[in-house]
């Protein structure tokens, strides 16, 4: 602070005061465990035995997580889960600001019920979804009793089904969010270029796809990106979804980390496998943004 007069150095150091116990949480709670995990994941850790316990053993976590069967399901369940519900979810919530951004019928009524399961308790929604896709859960009985199937879908045991609902209650929580943030960018469009497009004989149709999709593709890549990163760390839907103990067929990577730290007590490996997950998901961040010039509007 030399140089600084009396003044200056009196609102630094009051600035400094505020951001002290931000900084300090963030070293607490963000940084130190971090730099905590980066060692783990070389390390194994006998946890009865305290911090005497950690043994370094390289490179050995990660090397055992390449013939690691239900590392190698969780991944692709992870994958299968970001591949599917985040263009679903950007698509449908696109659709109904589309519809709700014009002068429909109680339209904020209806915002108002697409935006409530974003804002409602995932362990609420997901015994929700369990209720409903139970062997005797209203789904099965409206298939048994209004298409005729002969018996209703193991769709909580199959490993072939046990992924649609964590797929769609995934998708149905995060539309409403997706669907204000587009109805935000759908109003700062100038309504000149609608008319101009009117005026010279653009369908609806033509001005939705030629005009309103590419000027609001800005905030479709914020949404992708931000949308992808929630479903790689999708949690609590799976975990309540499969009754606490997951198969292979919904594990997600993130549900694997949880198990192999506090139900396993694998510590290290534990951490080999989040700073997987981290290098993956900052990866696709990355390639994300690469392409971005290709089809983004700026």
């Amino acid at each position: 602070m030399a140089g600084m007069s009396r003044t200056a150095k009196k609102e630094a150091a009051q600035a400094y005061l505020f951001l002290g116990p931000a900084l300090l949480i963030f070293l607490v709670l963000v940084l130190l465990p971090l730099l905590f995990s980066g060692y783990l994941a070389f390390t194994s850790w006998d946890f009865a035995s305290g911090f005497k316990g950690i043994q370094w053993i390289g490179l050995k976590n990660f090397v055992k997580l390449r013939t690691d069967k239900n590392f190698n399901f969780a991944l692709k369940n992870t994958f299968i889960y970001t591949l599917t519900s985040v263009p679903l979810t950007l698509l449908i919530s696109l659709m109904f600001a589309y519809f709700l951004n014009g002068r429909v019928f109680f339209s904020k009524i209806m915002r108002t019920f697409v935006f409530i399961p974003y804002i409602s308790n995932m362990v609420a929604l997901a015994l929700l979804f369990r209720c409903l896709f139970r062997s005797d859960g209203i789904i099965n009985s409206i298939l048994v009793n209004t298409f005729g199937m002969k018996e209703g879908l193991k769709w909580m045991s199959s490993n072939d089904l046990n992924k649609i609902p964590i797929i769609l209650l995934s998708t149905w929580a995060a539309i409403g969010y997706s669907m204000i943030v587009y109805m935000a960018a759908m109003q700062g469009i100038s309504e000149s270029l609608y008319e101009a497009a009117a005026i010279d004989g653009a369908s609806p149709r033509q001005i939705f796809w030629r005009i309103t999709v590419p000027l609001i593709s800005p905030t479709t890549f914020f949404l992708m990106i931000i949308r992808m990163i929630a479903v790689f760390k999708i949690f609590t839907s799976v975990k309540v979804m499969s009754g606490h103990v997951s198969s292979r067929g919904n594990i997600s990577l993130i549900v694997k980390i949880y198990d192999d730290a506090f139900g396993n007590y694998k510590f290290g490996y534990a951490s080999a496998e989040a700073w997987v997950l981290f290098i993956i998901i900052f990866a696709a961040t990355l390639l994300q943004f690469w392409g971005k010039k290709r089809w983004v509007n700026e």
